[in-house]
């Protein structure tokens, strides 16, 4: 590949485009066109946006296990609101008069509480995924709220820092974008690039700020670091995918995109594109897809008493999930598996590495 076709990668046009399926995310949590059959049980998935790749790749996978089983699948999506994600899902409780099955990602870590009630008081079962308090657990809603699932973030966050700073030589500056403060997963990941600047005392954190997971947010957040910080800036550190290829446009505004080392998290196309056209140096992969399903599935199982959830260890009620880290070293492996996703909705602990860790 030639140096103008990685620059082409990820173009002004592509960076713009990312903003620009609101009107899609819109009609996709919209409650006004439903017609759910009161017989069947109605699929439910609740997160952020549709234009986020990451979210994009979650609903295919919850669409992908409804498609299976032959019930009816409603996206929901907060846009970033507590108020509306927490709405939307009460009218459809309401609607469906609590036959409903939920895989959530709250927008925020204490909006679990509130769902985790609404649904147990209305008979409905929901997962939720990332995001919780810590003294909110599946086995006291027993057996509504069937399952937690997240990823270690404190170990994959320091990871992608250590592989960052390796790449920078093991000094220099760094500038650092954070997820959502009140998250769980941008709270965790950020505990893991402390932990690995400890290991590294000739890297300096020169800036951290944080970007809502967002590339429209983190794109002026890194021109005006630029501009700060000039030469003294080494390497990006990035908590997800989005806000890294914010970073990584405006180092392209300045000739430096695959000049400058930078990772991310998640592992969407476009950070995977990345990563091939070396402009990003590490990802991780928590296969989305998979994530959309299988909660879904954990949670139908449930309701229809395939499993009784009380009955689980409770490392099977909250659960760190396996992912991938991803280099240019097998990029392209995790390229072919996104291309043509799939996932074993039966076997629902396949991917279970172990307990989640309060810290």
């Amino acid at each position: 590949m030639s140096n103008q076709d990685q620059r082409a990668v990820f173009s002004r046009r592509d960076f713009m485009k990312l903003g620009a399926g609101a009107a899609f995310a819109a009609a996709g949590g919209g409650l006004s066109c439903l017609s759910l059959g009161a017989d069947k049980t109605t699929l439910a998935c609740s997160f952020r946006s549709l234009t986020n790749p990451y979210h994009a790749a979650f609903n295919k996978g919850a669409q992908s296990f409804a498609a299976s089983v032959g019930l009816p699948y409603v996206p929901l999506t907060t846009e970033g609101s507590s108020e509306k994600g927490i709405a939307d899902i009460r009218a459809l409780l309401q609607r469906t008069n609590g036959n409903l099955v939920l895989n959530v990602d709250p927008n925020d870590s204490a909006d679990a509480r509130v769902i985790v009630e609404a649904c147990s008081k209305a008979g409905a079962f929901v997962t939720t995924i990332w995001n919780k308090p810590k003294d909110l657990h599946p086995w006291d809603h027993n057996p509504n709220y069937v399952a937690h699932l997240s990823y270690d973030g404190v170990a994959y966050g320091e990871e992608a820092a250590t592989q960052l700073f390796k790449a920078m030589g093991g000094k220099g500056g760094v500038v650092a974008l954070g997820g959502i403060f009140s998250n769980v997963p941008a709270i965790e990941r950020k505990a893991g690039l402390d932990a690995a600047l400890k290991k590294f005392p000739d890297i300096q954190l020169l800036d951290f700020q944080v970007a809502d997971w967002n590339s429209q947010k983190a794109f002026p957040i890194m021109q005006a670091w630029m501009t700060r910080f000039n030469a003294k800036i080494k390497g990006v550190w990035a908590a997800n995918d989005d806000m890294a290829l914010g970073a990584i446009e405006a180092l392209r505004a300045e000739g430096l995109a695959g000049q400058m080392p930078v990772t991310g998290m998640d592992g969407t196309p476009p950070g995977l594109a990345a990563i091939k056209a070396g402009e990003l140096i590490a990802s991780v992969d928590w296969d989305p897809y998979w994530l959309g399903g299988i909660g879904l599935s954990m949670g139908l199982q449930a309701k229809d008493k395939k499993i009784d959830v009380a009955a689980l260890p409770k490392d099977r009620r909250e659960s760190y999930c396996k992912a991938t880290f991803v280099t240019k070293a097998n990029v392209q492996d995790v390229i072919k598996r996104a291309a043509a996703p799939g996932g074993d909705w039966n076997n629902l602990y396949a991917r279970v590495s172990g307990p989640v860790v309060y810290r």
